[in-house]
């Protein structure tokens, strides 16, 4: 068998259920071959293997799933491509299931199930995006008003605009555009055991907090990500060392520091969750999706858990697959290896002592 694609890389896809993977995988103790995206329950790693096609699953004596349907897989993605095309082309404008039905010959149920099979979101929810996205890029602009923005995104009024922006952009557009012109930002670039710690904060609390290799690197991305607020080096920020000591697996609380985050609600909830996973302790994505109510959202954890912008303030390395492996980190799989390790060790020395 022959695999033209780095293993481990498919396995961290598999693991988190990637729509977007171009393989398949099987299970040797069940004979049974799948999308990476399927529901089911992920098998030991020893006991994948990984395919380019079906028919080379077939040829090794595997047979499709019956709940994700891999050989289905390219004409739902074509099916779903299409879709895409479609919106994008008509973004400003409201688009039904009938018409996509329309456009592909199949009926508005088929083409729902398929795309949110595909993208894990629905052709509305999809549209909703596109829209949110060109409406965050155009208020990021130099001069562009918020009802500009809001029109050009394809938005059919205002308070269209308004009524969606929590879920959205997690606040409304004029707080969106505010919070770039006239904020200021002061930070701190440190070194710990996972590298250079970049710290920063505006006069409300901690907005960011990055891990990396390289000081200037680390600022730059800070700019990208505050491009219109006013930056600056602060080597006396109170903050640094309290986080430098959670980065240890010591110090306060992360919940005593003063934060000043921009998120959805749900991200928000997310992130309150993983501040009430103790230190030394990890849970799977299955888990805190569990823990806040919606046990069905694994995928929307995970995501937020990728957008978490304060590294260890908010322990984002403390979520794990459902077999307990580490899945991916925004910082790095090392750093979040360093981080468990350090902190079951500092609880391991606590209960000795006690």
């Amino acid at each position: 068998m022959k695999v033209t694609f780095d293993e481990e890389t498919a396995w961290r896809q598999v693991l988190e259920r990637d729509a977007r993977a171009e393989f398949f995988y099987g299970v040797t103790t069940t004979g049974i071959f799948c999308r990476a995206s399927c529901p089911s329950r992920r098998p030991s790693r020893g006991n994948a293997v990984f395919f380019t096609s079906t028919d080379e699953a077939r040829t090794a004596g595997f047979r499709a799933c019956m709940r994700c349907k891999p050989e289905q897989q390219r004409a739902e993605t074509a099916m779903v491509d299409l879709v895409c095309a479609h919106i994008r082309a008509s973004v400003e404008r409201k688009i039904t299931l009938g018409e996509l039905a329309d456009l592909t010959k199949l009926s508005p149920f088929t083409v729902q199930r398929n795309f949110v099979r595909v993208l894990g979101v629905s052709p509305s929810a999809y549209q909703r995006k596109l829209r949110s996205t060109m409406l965050k890029s155009s208020l990021n602009g130099k001069g562009v008003s918020v009802t500009d923005a809001i029109y050009d995104a394809g938005y059919s009024s205002a308070s269209r605009v308004y009524e969606h922006a929590k879920r959205d952009l997690g606040m409304s557009p004029g707080k969106y555009q505010a919070r770039g012109k006239g904020e200021r930002i002061r930070f701190t670039v440190a070194d710990c055991h996972l590298g250079k710690l970049l710290v920063a904060a505006t006069e409300r609390g901690i907005c960011a907090v990055t891990l990396g290799e390289d000081a200037t690197d680390l600022e730059a991305k800070l700019r990208t990500q505050f491009p219109a607020a006013e930056i600056l080096a602060d080597s006396g920020l109170s903050w640094v060392t309290r986080v430098i000591l959670l980065a240890n697996g010591e110090g306060p609380l992360a919940q005593e520091l003063p934060l000043d985050l921009r998120a959805t609600a749900f991200q928000m909830r997310v992130w309150q969750a993983l501040q009430q996973i103790p230190t030394g302790e990890t849970r799977s994505y299955a888990e805190v999706a569990k823990e806040i109510g919606q046990p069905t959202a694994v995928r929307a954890v995970a995501r937020a858990c990728a957008s978490n912008p304060l590294a260890v303030v908010i322990p984002c390395h403390r979520v794990v697959g459902s077999d307990g492996s580490l899945t991916g980190y925004r910082w790095g799989v090392d750093r979040k290896r360093k981080l468990l390790a350090k902190e079951r060790s500092g609880t391991a020395e606590v209960l000795s002592h006690s």
